[in-house]
């Protein structure tokens, strides 16, 4: 997971996310080797993702599938060793070309969406990281699996569709506190004997790395604001 890269000096955003990553699971007496940082790429082409991979990042997360497809392959052809994290909906007329070019998805939500991937894994021969999205805050804009619905549906994933699932996933509210919904998230992953937790971003990975997270996404504090 998390390693003790060399980064390079005109990387600074990327030391201080690795280091702060550090110092909170030290807090709670975590490793932080324990912790997969996810650099949140979406909207930066290649000429800023470079800087990024050549200081030792590999792991790299990206919300649609189309915009991934038109720079992650010519940039894996240099960096054979990038893993790739959909962080975002999935449309189940993009399942192929998702399972095909990511290695891991961390917003499955509904059956269909579940059962395209099995059957793409199955074609391709490839068995990706799967999370389940929790929509931890029931906001009914916001795409994820109603809490009281995810053992159901986490059955029927790995009964019905034969998915290997390595967690869940959360994006709390913009107007709540999200400890309490990362605290609520690790509660319930370990009520269904799930390791992993997707959780946390720019303003808030520091306390999820507290609570548990074990894959965190972040980008503007890396990169810098998007425009």
């Amino acid at each position: 997971m998390t390693t003790d890269d060399t980064i390079s000096a005109d990387h600074q955003g990327l030391r201080a996310v690795k280091d702060k990553i550090a110092a909170a699971a030290k807090d709670v007496g975590r490793s932080p080797a324990d912790i997969e940082l996810i650099v949140v790429s979406k909207t930066f082409g290649p000429d800023e993702i470079l800087p990024v991979l050549n200081a030792g990042q590999r792991h790299f997360g990206e919300n649609r599938v189309q915009e991934a497809a038109g720079k992650w392959p010519a940039l894996r052809d240099k960096f054979p060793d990038i893993t790739l994290h959909l962080i975002g909906p999935l449309q189940s007329n993009k399942t192929k070309e998702a399972v095909t070019l990511f290695d891991a998805i961390h917003s499955i939500d509904r059956p269909k969406i579940a059962k395209a991937i099995a059957e793409e894994q199955a074609k391709l021969n490839k068995e990706l990281q799967l999370f389940i999205q929790v929509n931890t805050g029931e906001e009914p804009q916001k795409a994820g699996v109603l809490p009281r619905d995810t053992a159901q549906f986490l059955d029927q994933c790995q009964n019905e569709f034969g998915l290997k699932i390595t967690g869940l996933m959360c994006i709390p509210p913009v107007d709540e506190e999200p400890a309490v919904h990362f605290a609520f998230l690790a509660k319930l992953a370990r009520e269904l004997d799930l390791p992993g937790l997707s959780m946390g971003m720019s303003g808030d990975f520091e306390a999820a790395v507290e609570l548990g997270a074990t894959h965190v996404r972040v980008g503007s504090a890396i990169f810098g604001a998007r425009v």
